[in-house]
């Protein structure tokens, strides 16, 4: 019986990291049968659901770019990702750059490639509207799924300038669908709102929203714990929007809001949170043109990096039964 492949990305103590064709960790590229992967990262350059400052198209090429830098190894789970798991670059959505809604179709296209042959997809954005289809696809699979949301903003907006899809209005559009739970739902981090009144009208559709300041004043441990209690046993999308962190950690985004958390903060409450059941992940509004050191970049890629070690983790757990 022939053995299915194993997919991890080439040596570094071989392989020059600044050599060769950026795919995410320098992980094979492979598009179509997803046969001996359990992950397939998808790059997805849209940014049509901006309403400020546009250009996160160019995210999932900013990631990939500093992903280099990236190690297979995580001391902090000690684990080493590549021991357990297997895991392609699936390369990006083909786009419109002129149409929202196509891009979205074409999204949700694809992830229906990806979770149709029981590989998680690991999402690369783009503006935060982009989400959405993800979940569509997610849902026609698992059903309405918990959502984990680590933002500075609630993305419950009935409208934004006289438009109900943009990258700001999501979420209540994912639950007037019921593509995700939002018994089971959490909003971590917000802090940017338009009136008080935002977050009783996000709580109204049923999320739990733990703000900056509650995070803050509180800490990791307790966030952690109110998010393992009321997300329970659900499938959950994890969706990570990089403005979570203060500008002074992630300057490159569409909407930066101050009073955030640095980068140490985001990633140990992101592992604080991994006995949760995830079915997919995305990481986005990555914004380059803003980001002159590639800070951005680079936490972005550390995000999911942390996210595959927590699935690494949970599967050397199961083989150590």
């Amino acid at each position: 019986m022939s053995q299915q492949p194993k997919y991890c990305p080439l040596d570094p103590k071989i392989y020059t990291r600044f050599t060769g064709i950026r795919t995410f960790m320098k992980l094979p590229f492979l598009n179509g049968d997803l046969s001996g992967a359990d992950f397939a990262v998808v790059g997805i350059p849209c940014d049509l659901g901006a309403t400020f400052r546009s250009g996160a198209a160019f995210g999932p090429a900013a990631i990939r770019e500093m992903s280099i830098m990236l190690r297979s190894g995580n001391p902090n789970l000690e684990v080493d990702i590549f021991d357990y798991l297997s895991g392609v670059d699936y390369g990006d959505v083909n786009t419109d750059p002129c149409s929202l809604p196509a891009c979205h179709a074409e999204i949700e296209k694809v992830y229906d490639e990806i979770v149709g042959q029981g590989v998680m997809p690991i999402g690369l954005g783009g503006d935060h509207s982009v989400t959405l289809p993800q979940l569509r696809a997610i849902a026609k699979k698992y059903g309405p799924v918990a959502l984990v949301q680590f933002d500075s903003h609630l993305d419950t907006n009935d409208i934004q300038n006289g438009n109900r899809l943009t990258h700001g209005t999501m979420f209540r559009r994912a639950a007037e669908e019921g593509l995700i739970d939002t018994r089971h739902s959490v909003q971590v981090g917000i802090r940017g709102i338009y009136g008080i009144e935002t977050i009783r009208e996000s709580e109204d559709l049923g999320f739990t929203v733990i703000t900056a300041h509650d995070l803050h004043e509180n800490g990791i441990d307790w966030a952690a714990a109110k998010i393992l209690e009321t997300v329970g046993d659900k499938k959950t999308h994890f969706t990570f929007d990089i403005d979570f962190f203060d500008p002074a950690y992630a300057p490159g985004t569409g909407t930066i809001e101050v009073g955030g958390f640095t980068s140490y903060e985001g990633l140990k409450l992101t592992r604080s949170i991994r006995d949760l059941d995830f079915v997919s992940f995305d990481l986005v509004e990555v914004l380059p043109a803003f980001d002159p050191t590639q800070i951005t970049a680079y936490l972005g890629g550390c995000c999911v990096h942390e996210f595959l070690s927590m699935l690494a983790w949970k599967r050397k757990q199961t083989s150590a039964l």
